[in-house]
């Protein structure tokens, strides 16, 4: 079961995507747009470590980003933990070119969900909490912890 804040906030998200076509361009999307974002900042290195390691710009803002879930959902957050474990070592096999291919066609099918299908703006330029929401959904709609089950179904 969700929290009450976890819930108005996946509920305002649902809000504004509501148009099936839009949904699944954001089921395709979305986890490009998280790849290509941590991949990105990965290319930003902050401190060298021992063993030729560097602590990124990429590291810190999944780690804040991981935080924030563990403060809504445990087992959310733990999902996408694992989802951001698996984005870096990608990443690093992944050309540059790939990646910045990955950002424009993540981004074009995204607001191609808006602008065709939804006739909405992104929920993210309404709420800046939404980049971090919206992926979160998309976990909570694959685990079954969205959309809330009736009362009676609980049983």
């Amino acid at each position: 079961m969700l929290d009450a804040r976890l819930h108005a906030l996946f509920q305002d998200y649902a809000d504004g995507h509501r148009h099936p076509t839009n949904r699944l361009t954001h089921k395709i999307a979305i986890p490009l747009i998280v790849f290509h974002v941590a991949a990105m900042l990965d290319w930003v290195p902050l401190v060298s470590l021992p063993g030729g390691f560097a602590l990124t710009l990429g590291h810190l803002g999944a780690i804040a980003a991981v935080g924030w879930y563990l403060t809504l959902n445990v087992r959310l957050a733990l999902v996408m933990a694992l989802f951001f474990a698996l984005c870096f070592p990608i990443a690093w096999v992944t050309p540059w070119w790939a990646v910045v291919a990955i950002a424009v066609g993540a981004w074009g099918v995204q607001l191609a969900g808006h602008s065709l299908w939804e006739k909405n703006r992104p929920a993210f330029l309404k709420n800046m909490a939404h980049a971090l929401i919206g992926p979160l959904f998309f976990v909570a709609l694959a685990t079954g912890d969205w959309p809330p089950k009736p009362v009676s179904a609980r049983a």
